[in-house]
């Protein structure tokens, strides 16, 4: 099993100026080699591989001096990262790789860990070139590190991102219980045992004081040490709302995890469920991020030794009645109480489709 562990670092002035050299080779190598690409397909009607391209960075290097200043592999990674683009387009998995900005506020570099060169030592992480950054967290990683991620946030925050592999993880004990989980806006879930999870809305909670933030920046000269300032106050905000969301389902999906063995959920296209001319249903859509709760939920699964089962997002699960299976159409999403009106049993909409999602998960085998 490979397990990524995130340490927020504190580097000093001058390992801050070789991280952000680091960003602008990893950026430059990455366009000058998009760059080439194209010319030499127009031109020539040829395409350049990544061992090619590899070659040409030694000959580079040589031209440019400052290309030498960086970690190495963190250029060839740059190199990589190109050619699994190139990979994925041609596989119409996504569009044609794009130039990076130099605007962009997320920046990254990812580097290999060969012969000890990244080593996590006490109140300190080792990486290449930088030495030893100074971190501050209680977590140890287990395993064996394979490569390291330094990345900046918007905020101006500093992180390291170690992914380890040979990672131990102990199987939960079973519980012997299943549940169906129905996703909605409302309540964020409702388990089929009845349980109903409050939505936090974090980002509406924070909706207010956002727009404050944002009104202020917009008032300031763009590029301006006061429009910086702001700038930054917006994207702290946005972290701490970040944060306070994946917070939220770290917790919700290990407890779900550590009481059930078998966990049933919808297969939901969010993107589809996405209307553009309803402003605040995307802002709540968004909010409540549906995807990233079956995404821990599936590594989870993994790590633990439990079952997550995914039906059709196209089964309808709140229309059946789960007493009788009688289909009474498609109701008003303003409905959430209704009667059967075949068995004449009163029904609570979400949990009906909680208990009709876990009666359909335990099917599949």
């Amino acid at each position: 099993m490979e397990k990524s562990y995130k340490f927020r670092i504190y580097p000093t002035k001058t390992q801050q100026v070789l991280i952000q050299k680091t960003f602008g080779c990893c950026r430059f190598v990455y366009n000058y080699f998009l760059n080439e690409r194209i010319n030499r397909f127009r031109e020539k009607q040829q395409s350049i591989t990544y061992n090619q391209c590899s070659k040409e960075l030694t000959a580079l290097k040589k031209e440019i001096e400052w290309l030498r200043e960086p970690d190495k592999d963190a250029l060839q990674k740059s190199l990589k990262d190109l050619d699994m683009a190139y990979q994925k387009f041609f596989k119409n998995q996504f569009g044609f790789p794009k130039y990076k900005s130099k605007k962009e506020r997320h920046k990254s570099y990812r580097t290999s860990c060969t012969n000890g060169n990244i080593k996590f030592l006490s109140g300190h992480i080792q990486l290449p070139k930088l030495g030893r950054v100074r971190y501050r967290d209680r977590c140890i990683p287990d395993g064996r590190i394979l490569n390291a991620t330094v990345s900046q946030e918007p905020n101006g925050h500093y992180y390291v991102s170690l992914c380890c592999t040979d990672v131990c993880f102990e199987e939960l004990p079973k519980t012997f219980n299943n549940i169906g989980v129905d996703l909605g806006i409302v309540n964020f879930a409702t388990l089929s045992d009845g349980i109903k999870i409050d939505n936090p809305r974090f980002y509406e909670n924070a909706e207010e004081k956002l727009v404050k933030l944002q009104k202020s920046m917009s008032r300031k000269t763009i590029g301006g040490s006061n429009w910086n300032k702001a700038r930054i106050r917006v994207a702290k905000l946005q972290h701490h709302i970040k944060e306070q969301r994946r917070d939220f389902l770290q917790k919700l999906t290990t407890d779900i995890i550590r009481k059930y063995d078998a966990i049933c959920i919808e297969d939901l296209k969010v993107s589809g469920m996405k209307q553009t001319d309803l402003t605040i249903r995307n802002k709540r859509v968004g909010d409540v991020s549906w995807y990233e709760f079956r995404r821990q939920l599936e590594y989870k699964c993994k790590w633990y030794g439990k079952k997550l089962r995914i039906i059709n997002r196209y089964y309808p699960s709140s229309r059946i009645c789960h007493v009788c299976g009688n289909n009474d159409g498609e109701k008003d999403v303003s409905i959430r109480i209704w009667c059967c009106p075949n068995c004449g049993t009163k029904l609570d909409r979400d949990v009906n489709a909680a208990i009709n999602i876990l009666n359909q998960g335990l099917l599949i085998v």
